[in-house]
């Protein structure tokens, strides 16, 4: 089995394992070169859990790409509070996005749906991203926590690459969720590095009280599960910019052993390729294959 697994994040429905380990392979080695590392990985050293297929719509004659979703689509709940806390956060950190509360409405009616999409358009996270990507985004998130079935099958890519020779498990965006969970569900696995880049995971409200296993309450705050043994080391990257990764400190959520970190990816906060170049990414990969 491989030594490092990848775990992809949303919206990479249409790629698969071999289009997106040619896309990580180097950008791992790139950070393995910025934490001076003399030997590169390679293709057998890199394994890629791929489970975007099972958010692709079925093929269909005169079907082309993602559901033409619109503001409709963006149900009540969970999705609707996603896009809550997304707006809010891009306004955090950019000063050309209209807060939330500066609208007339809160985020639970098709108008007020619209106008954080909009708002989410506008700003420099998601500039040139369709409404219908950011809606199937939501999307995605939303069913992979509330969708029994497609959580096991995305568990399942994610275990079944891991094996007693992986030593690193590197998971970016909604894939940090998946990977975290099935470190879980694989008591005694021999992983020595989990690195989150660009991680959701810290969000009390919306994903932290949704994970499996439960988190369990201390001094009134829930804090999740340790996904390994005494050996695991957890390294948590996120831009100050990426509104996916609104929660940039881990500790409270998941103990003081987490270490976090805040990295700068410039314009493409939340791309994958930012996160894996930087020298505290191959680093922390270092110290997980040594």
């Amino acid at each position: 089995m491989a030594r490092v697994v990848a775990v992809h994040g949303v919206g990479k429905q249409t790629l698969g394992e071999e289009s997106l380990r040619r896309l990580w392979l180097p950008a791992l080695n790139d950070g393995l070169t910025r934490a001076r590392v003399p030997r590169p990985l390679t293709e057998p050293d890199v394994a890629v859990a791929f489970y975007g297929d099972l958010f692709r719509p079925q093929g269909e004659f005169l079907a082309v790409g993602d559901p033409p979703y619109t503001a409709a689509n963006a149900e009540e709940g969970l999705e609707q509070e996603l896009l809550l806390a997304w707006w809010q956060s891009a306004a955090d950190s950019d000063p050309a996005v209209v807060p939330p509360d500066a609208e007339d409405t809160l985020v639970s009616t098709p108008r007020s749906v619209q106008a954080g999409l909009r708002a989410l358009s506008g700003s420099r996270f998601f500039a040139g991203v369709a409404l219908r990507a950011m809606v199937f985004d939501l999307k995605q998130v939303s069913r992979y926590l509330t969708d029994p079935g497609l959580r096991a099958q995305a568990l399942a890519r994610v275990t079944d690459q891991i094996g007693e020779d992986t030593r690193v498990v590197v998971a970016h965006s909604l894939g940090s969720v998946v990977a975290y969970e099935a470190l879980c569900a694989r008591p005694g696995h021999q992983v020595r590095a989990l690195v989150t880049i660009g991680s959701p995971l810290g969000i009390s409200n919306l994903i932290l009280h949704r994970l499996q296993p439960s988190p369990v309450t201390l001094g009134g705050r829930p804090r999740g599960v340790w996904p390994g043994g005494e050996r695991l080391v957890w390294t948590n990257l996120a831009d100050a910019g990426d509104v996916v990764a609104l929660v940039k400190d881990l500790r409270p959520a998941f103990g003081a052993q987490v270490r976090c970190a805040v990295v700068h990816n410039g314009a493409t906060a939340h791309d994958a390729s930012a996160y894996l170049t930087d020298r505290l990414c191959g680093q922390a990969i270092t110290d997980g294959l040594a």
